[in-house]
């Protein structure tokens, strides 16, 4: 018989599931819900780099991907076994004794500092140069597998911004929790702090979590940024799972609201990236790069072949992080794809608020006219900057628009463009800022290399990839590697499918899953020797640009 199970994956902008038969990875349903709020810009405020998601959104998301699921298939209802999740991170919420994230509770429903803290929130600068501060004179070192620092978007120096900036908190805040936790709490019923089952992807990259000092950083570490991160340390279990695991199983009331079996498992939850990166296949010699709004880099080895290797300047390596029997590392950018809709938007905002003013265009028209400039601007440069690659281009540019996150973090950076003149066009701003964000992507990936990590093929994921063969074939050239995209425009949840899979027993671990899983190839981007050659010379004086930018910051 049949058996089959949902993979749920937590973007940015939105819920994804898929529905899969167990047996051969065959994908049954597909299933997208825009979180409502954010899609409103709701508790968000950009000019302050502020990002908050309720918790409703979520929530709601969650119960239509999954009843769209079964009512595709409504036969297979009782077949369904497991349900794995993955969200984005570090994106935690403060949360009161019984798990329950404080926009939840009716005085703080509106608050956006009682909601989850998107990954890409950057409010929290202080607190992480004053963490970081603490680190260096600690005696034990706490960023030892966080690329020797900690991070501005990562969990303790969230906490301790909103903990700071609203004490009206203070009083129901009794610990805080990663989105990646709270989903698999919610589904199995978890309504204390203390029972909370937690990720080890999540606790290893973000919040400084290793077994070599006992779980997290102390009490007494904590309580010196402030006494009430100690306490919620205290209230956290010193252990974390892989996601190889379950959480539990449904709860009643859950079983009851989608129409499922409590028998369903409901697995540890995952970092999207990190999930994605399984969906794509990632092994041993084989980088997984995630290309969204923000790009991660992500590559396994064998914990005989890392041995005492630890590397600074990436966001960090964990024992049994993306494929649980392996170290996973990981590193990335803060800004990819936001940098290409920040350029959007720039270059027509203008006209976009003439349409809207206009008095002789109806509404319909105006939304008309303002889609199609928002979706075929980028596509119109796109078709100029590929006819004059190869050709002297004096624009260049730097990619920190969203500060640096790896190698070696620095978020006061900003990004720049130099050599203007008065026949720059905006074609070429453009295909100097896509160059850039390549640039940001082989610093990494040169890194790595540095470091003792081999690379033999680089494997394309997320929203890029299957968007811009520009971006692709750039980055092909770049790098001198081919890069294979896989024909799966859900490899997030397609990782958190396989982890289901596995929870059940089907599978004896996630690589024989992926043997079944992992789709075939879509399109292969093969370097062209001739850019490859250009594009190498740019990156020299790329590299002049950095040092250059970085002194005078």
């Amino acid at each position: 018989m049949k058996n089959f199970v949902i993979g749920m994956d937590f973007g940015t902008d939105s819920v994804r599931a898929i529905l899969v038969d167990d047996d051969n990875g065959e994908e049954m349903a597909s299933s997208v819900a825009l979180y409502r709020r954010w899609s409103e810009g709701l508790y968000c405020d950009f000019e302050r780099n502020q990002f908050r998601q309720h918790p409703l959104d979520y929530i709601e998301g969650l119960e239509s991907v999954i009843k769209d699921l079964l009512s595709q298939h409504p036969n297979v209802r009782d077949l369904i076994k497991a349900i794995a999740i993955d969200t984005t991170g570090s994106t935690p919420c403060l949360v009161d004794k019984n798990a329950r994230p404080l926009a939840l509770c009716e005085r703080h429903k509106e608050n956006p500092n009682a909601m989850f803290i998107l990954w890409k929130d950057h409010t929290a600068m202080n607190e992480a140069k004053e963490i970081n501060n603490l680190l260096s004179t600690w005696e034990i070192d706490y960023s030892k597998y966080t690329g020797g620092h900690y991070s501005l978007e990562w969990i303790w120096s969230k906490a301790l911004h909103i903990l700071r900036e609203d004490s009206s908190l203070r009083t129901d805040a009794y610990s805080i929790i990663e989105h990646c936790d709270w989903i698999p709490a919610l589904l199995t019923g978890v309504n204390k702090v203390e029972n909370l089952v937690l990720a080890r992807c999540s606790a290893g990259h973000k919040a400084m979590w290793a077994a070599e000092w006992g779980g997290f950083p102390s009490k007494e570490f904590l309580s010196t940024l402030d006494p009430q991160l100690g306490e919620f340390v205290t209230r956290m279990s010193p252990e974390t799972l892989t996601c190889d695991k379950p959480a539990g199983h449904l709860s009643k009331e859950w079983a009851k609201r989608l129409g499922l079996s409590e028998e369903v498992l409901v697995g540890v939850g995952n970092t999207d990236a990190h999930a994605g990166a399984v969906g794509a296949g990632i092994k041993y010699r084989t980088l997984v790069q995630n290309l969204g709004t923000s790009a991660c880099s992500m590559v396994v080895m064998p914990k005989e072949e890392v041995k005492d290797n630890i590397i600074a300047g990436i966001s960090g390596q964990v024992d049994g992080s993306i494929i649980p029997s392996m170290i996973g590392f990981e590193a990335g950018m803060s800004a990819f794809g936001d940098v290409y809709a920040w350029y959007n938007r720039l270059i027509t905002s203008n006209s976009i608020s003439l349409i809207r003013e206009s008095s002789v265009l109806s509404e319909s028209q105006k939304e008309q006219l303002i889609d199609e400039i928002s979706k075929n601007t980028l596509m119109s440069l796109t078709e100029k900057a590929l006819l004059k690659r190869g050709t002297d281009q004096a624009v260049y540019a730097t990619d920190w628009l969203n500060g640096r996150r790896n190698p070696f973090f620095n978020y006061d950076l900003k990004g720049t463009i130099t050599g203007l003149s008065l026949s720059t066009k905006a074609e070429d701003v453009y295909a100097a800022l896509v160059e850039a964000t390549i640039f940001g992507l082989k610093a990494i990936i040169d890194h790595f290399k540095a470091n003792k990590i081999t690379i033999d093929e680089v494997v394309a994921i997320g929203g890029i990839p299957h968007k811009s063969s520009f971006v692709m074939q750039m980055l092909a050239d770049a790098l001198n590697l081919p890069i294979r995209v896989p024909d799966s425009n859900q490899a997030g949840a397609l990782g958190a499918a396989m982890f289901a899979a596995t929870i059940t027993g089907k599978y004896r671990d996630i690589t024989e899953a992926q043997a079944k899983f992992v789709k075939p190839n879509l399109v292969v981007y093969h370097p062209d020797m001739e850019q490859t050659q250009t594009i190498n010379e740019r990156y020299e004086m790329y590299k002049k640009l950095k040092v250059f930018t970085e002194k005078n910051y």
